[in-house]
């Protein structure tokens, strides 16, 4: 099993080269002042939750399907990312988030109210070895709210745009009077979006240690009907908040690739569809995840199988097991 805790980045945080318009994104904030924001929602295995213990609230400009409601990050076994109805009416906010090189997952205005200090945490799975990033653009602030991030304390500021390495430990908190607003942007790792980060960084991102992403391509109905299939595997397979091991002795399921009649999907033991994505030469990885887990279908030849893939960088764990061609 690799280690999911073993930061290699060579900072805890970025300042990426944009330089932004920070009255033009408050401008594009204030078109949403007037509606009550969502509460902040986790998203783990299929299922979204509330968050309701702090006044920690989000804006979707960019989420799961388009929809506006959903104020979490997203995840596997959920729609493709799309932007939601409040970016018609923020020009700016759109301007800058098609000019980050690479595909866009969940982005979210957050809200931290007054008063709200947060618990330490990581997240392991936004930093470029696990193929993602989470990047920051302050909006509203002041110098009460702050970053602790790794030991480091950060106050970033409008018309700066950051890269934070939210796999180490980290606090937010607002001590101050007035609400803190960042918009908060998840993206997968390529090669243009390393071009953003400072002359120091080049090494890191030539390295091993980052996972690039590769773009989808398109399948046919024939590669489809071929790909079906069903095979045994660990039963966490698709538990991707479970940091678990493709090798040694633990429980197993049932999984199935199944045709949906628009594309490809992995059916869980609980018959829950996570759809997938075509990488080429019949690799897929899960709709709304990084390469961090994919599956390879070897159907074709006197012992059909299916190649499991854990990826951490340039590290690989992987497993062949046998699989049953759909009749």
């Amino acid at each position: 099993m690799m280690d999911v805790n073993d930061s290699s980045t060579p900072a805890e945080a970025a300042r990426l080269l944009p330089v932004l318009d920070a009255d033009r994104l408050v401008a594009d904030l204030m078109t949403a002042r007037d509606h009550l924001w969502d509460e902040q929602s986790s998203y783990e295995n299929g299922r979204v939750s509330r968050w309701a213990e702090q006044d920690w609230r989000c804006l979707a400009v960019r989420s799961p399907g388009g929809d506006k409601t959903r104020t979490d990050a997203g995840g596997p076994g959920s729609a493709e990312f799309a932007d939601t109805d409040w970016l018609d009416h923020m020009p700016y906010v759109r301007e800058v988030l098609s000019s980050i090189p690479g595909p866009l997952y969940a982005a979210r205005f957050m809200d931290l109210g007054p008063g709200v200090v947060g618990y330490p945490h990581s997240d392991p799975k936004f930093a470029p070895d696990w193929g993602m990033a989470r990047l920051h653009i302050p909006v509203i602030t002041h110098e009460e709210a702050s970053l602790d991030l790794d030991g480091e304390v950060h106050r970033w500021q409008p018309s700066e745009f950051w890269f934070g390495d939210f796999s180490r430990k980290h606090q937010i908190q607002n001590l101050g009077p007035e609400h803190r607003v960042h918009l908060v942007v998840d993206v997968l790792v390529t090669p243009e979006l390393a071009q953003l980060f400072p002359a120091d960084w080049a090494d890191y991102f030539n390295g091993s240690d980052v996972l690039y992403n590769r773009p989808a391509v398109a399948t046919t109905d024939q590669e489809r009907e071929a790909a079906r299939c069903s095979f045994d595997a660990p039963a966490h397979l698709l538990e991707t908040e479970v940091f678990g091991s493709l090798t040694g002795s633990q429980p197993q399921a049932t999984f199935s690739i199944v045709d949906t009649g628009t594309g490809l999907a992995m059916r869980s033991p609980q018959d829950h569809l996570f759809p997938l994505v075509a990488l080429g030469g019949h690799e897929y990885r899960l709709v709304g995840w990084s390469e961090e887990r994919t599956v390879t279908t070897r159907l074709d030849g006197s012992r059909p199988e299916v190649e499991l893939t854990y990826r951490k960088g340039h590290r690989s764990t992987r497993l062949l097991v046998p699989a049953t061609p759909a009749p």
